[in-house]
């Protein structure tokens, strides 16, 4: 995702052709809606580092586009930056108070958006908003989403994954392919509560290791079960040919010591509202992580 993933709204051809040339040229990923609902779609399946965002839009408005995004719980945290011809100071109030996070009016000097693009995302990953390579929502967002959830009145399931062997991993193919695993499983989570969950589960990365989906109890199954069978079966990828032949991968270990490890797969502990009343947030993920030590599975579908 090099520098990070834009998503500008746009719907002046010539503009958006060329902010996702400039972008593309300095790194970053770039895509593109002309519509406020195509925004919308795009940030529910790629998820954006920032929103450069038009308020004049042919369907729904920049300022609807900015509500829907902030009232959603997957994309509430994503940085919103107006780009708009209106210079009225009501303008400016109006998007701020709805949760924009700047604001800049045509016609803009590429270079001063440049840097507020740049000092938005590095804003967010100071704060601890969002893990560096998934851009999952993490640190503060996922405590709130805790403490939201531990007193919360309607029924929740929190499903806790991890990757077994992935360690064994990276002593045979390295970081930068870890990364690349964690992004794999990071997009399968995404689609796979985009098909069987709502507008209001949580996806978060806590670390490197450790990724946390809250749903509904009829919905957590199905959620489940589709990322632990796609990413077992669909790893193998990251795999050498000759790996894949023998079925397992061999190493050295820290002490020069030959070892022999499985192919990489889901490991998940699952934590609902009918386990508790939870003392704090810590108890939530800690007997979820105590379950995934044990694998304990995905819930049942009546749970």
């Amino acid at each position: 995702m090099g520098k990070g993933r834009i998503l500008v709204v746009e719907d002046d051809l010539d503009i958006s052709k060329m902010l996702r040339i400039y972008f593309d040229s300095q790194g970053y990923e770039v895509l593109v809606a002309n519509r406020g609902g195509d925004a919308l779609d795009t940030c529910r399946t790629k998820l954006p580092n920032v929103v450069v965002l038009d308020i004049q839009l042919p369907d729904i408005d920049g300022y609807e586009v900015c509500r829907s995004l902030r009232n959603n719980t997957r994309t509430s945290y994503v940085p919103i930056i107006f780009l708009t011809q209106k210079d009225e100071r009501s303008d400016k109030i109006a998007g701020l108070e709805l949760g924009a996070d700047d604001y800049i009016t045509k016609p803009f000097d590429i270079e001063e958006l440049k840097l507020r693009v740049e000092g938005a995302i590095r804003r967010s990953l100071r704060e601890a908003l969002t893990h560096p390579v998934t851009n999952l929502p993490a640190g503060k967002l996922i405590e709130e989403q805790l403490k939201r959830v531990k007193d919360a009145a309607e029924p929740w399931t929190l499903l806790y994954f991890g990757i077994r062997n992935v360690n064994a991993f990276k002593e045979i193919y390295g970081p930068i392919q870890v990364n690349e695993v964690l992004i794999f499983l990071a997009d399968i989570m995404r689609e796979a509560v985009e098909a069987n969950g709502t507008l209001n589960d949580f996806i978060g990365q806590a670390s490197d290791n450790d990724f946390i989906i809250i749903s509904t109890p009829k919905a957590a199954s199905a959620i489940c079960r589709t990322i632990t069978e796609r990413f077992n079966e669909e790893c193998k990828v990251f795999y050498s040919f000759k790996d894949k032949e023998q079925g397992y991968i061999t190493y050295k270990d820290i002490d020069g010591v030959t070892q022999k490890a499985d192919f990489m797969k889901i490991a998940v502990g699952v934590v609902s509202s009918k386990n508790g009343p939870f003392a704090d947030i810590v108890q939530i993920t800690e007997d979820a992580a105590e379950n995934r030590r044990h694998n304990t599975g995905c819930p049942a579908e009546t749970e």
